[in-house]
C-alpha cells in the first residue's frame, strides 16, 4: 500500500506540472508565434493523457498473482507504456510535418530573447520537479514512473538546450548565416524531434519485450546470473539454465539446476530459495524467483 501511495503521488506531481507546463506553453506559443514551444506543449498535452489513465490503473499494478491472473496484471503496464510510445511517436511525426510545411512557406522569425528565457524557466522548474519526483521514487521499481522521469529528463534538457540555443541565435544576424534567421524556430523544433525519437523508440522497444515475453537482454540477464551464483555455490547447486522473464514491473526467475549428490534435502532447497528470494527482492524489488531440479 505504501509503494502504491508513493506511486500515486509521483503520478499526480507529474500530470498536475504537466498540465501547468501545457497551458503556459500554449499561451507562449499564441503570444510569441513560436513552433518549437508549440511542439513542447503538443507532447505535454499528450503527456497528461497516458498519466490521467494510469492515476486510475495503478491499484491493478499491485495486485497479487492468482491462478486466473499468473502474471498478475503487470502485462496490462506494458501495454499502456506501448499505446504511450506509439501516441509519442505519431505526434512527433504529426508536428514534423507541420514544422517543416512551415519552414517551406517561409520560415517564422520571433523574438528570440523571449523565446530563450521562456525555455530557461521551464527547464529551471523541470529541473526542481524532477529531483522531487526522484527523492520519491527511491524505493521504487516501476517501469511507469521510470519513464515519467526519462520524459521530465528530456524536458530539462530541451528546454536548456533550447535556451541557450535561442540566446546564442540572437548573434547570428551578424554573421554569414543570417539568412536562416527567420528559420532557426522550426529548425530548433526539428532537432529536438529528432533527439527524442530514438529515446521513444527505446521504451516502446522494452515495452514490446515484455509483453510478448522476450527474453531480457544479455546485460540484465548477466545481471541475474550473478545474483544467484553465491547462493548456487553455497548449497552446492549447479546452474544449467536460466528462464528469465520481465512482464512490467515484475521479474520471474527460474533457475534449473542439478546436484552432484544422489539427494537433496528439502530444508536446502528451502533455505537456498529463500535466500534467493530476498537478494533478488533487494536488488529488484518486484521479483520472484524459483529453483527447479533438473534430474
Amino acid at each position: 500500500m505504501i509503494t502504491e501511495k508513493k506511486e500515486k503521488q509521483i503520478l499526480m506531481m507529474s500530470f498536475f506540472s504537466g498540465l501547468l507546463f501545457a497551458i503556459a506553453e500554449f499561451i507562449f506559443a499564441i503570444y510569441s508565434h513560436s513552433q518549437s514551444a508549440l511542439t513542447d506543449a503538443v507532447y505535454d498535452a499528450s503527456e497528461l493523457v497516458f498519466i490521467a489513465l494510469l492515476l486510475f490503473l495503478t491499484p491493478l499494478f499491485h495486485k497479487p498473482v492468482s491462478e486466473k491472473h499468473p502474471y498478475g496484471y503487470f502485462q496490462l503496464e506494458s501495454i499502456f507504456v506501448i499505446i504511450k510510445g506509439v501516441m509519442m511517436l505519431s505526434v512527433t511525426m504529426g508536428v514534423s510535418a507541420e514544422v517543416l510545411d512551415s519552414a517551406l512557406s517561409g520560415g517564422n522569425p520571433i523574438n528570440n530573447a523571449q523565446v530563450s528565457l521562456f525555455q530557461f524557466c521551464l527547464g529551471a522548474a523541470s529541473i526542481i520537479i524532477f529531483l522531487l519526483m526522484k527523492r520519491l521514487n527511491r524505493n521504487l521499481s516501476s517501469p511507469t514512473i521510470t519513464a515519467e522521469l526519462l520524459g521530465w529528463k528530456l524536458d530539462i534538457v530541451y528546454s536548456l538546450g533550447m535556451s541557450l540555443a535561442f540566446f546564442l541565435s540572437r548573434y547570428l544576424e551578424k554573421t554569414p548565416l543570417g539568412f536562416i534567421t527567420p528559420y532557426f524556430d522550426q529548425i530548433v523544433a526539428v532537432l529536438v524531434m529528432v533527439f527524442m525519437l530514438p529515446e521513444s523508440i527505446k521504451v516502446l522497444w522494452s515495452a514490446v519485450r515484455d509483453i510478448f515475453l522476450f527474453s531480457p537482454d544479455e546485460e540484465f540477464i548477466n545481471e541475474v546470473k550473478a545474483l544467484c551464483g553465491p547462493v548456487l555455490e553455497q548449497y552446492r547447486f549447479s546452474p544449467v539454465f536460466f528462464d528469465i522473464t520481465r512482464t512490467g514491473r515484475h521479474l520471474w526467475v527460474a533457475v534449473y539446476f542439478k546436484i552432484d549428490t544422489g539427494s537433496l534435502k528439502v530444508q536446502d532447497l528451502s533455505d537456498a530459495l529463500d535466500s534467493l528470494n530476498e537478494k533478488a527482492r533487494e536488488k529488484f524489488q518486484e521479483c520472484t524467483c524459483e529453483l527447479i531440479l533438473v534430474p
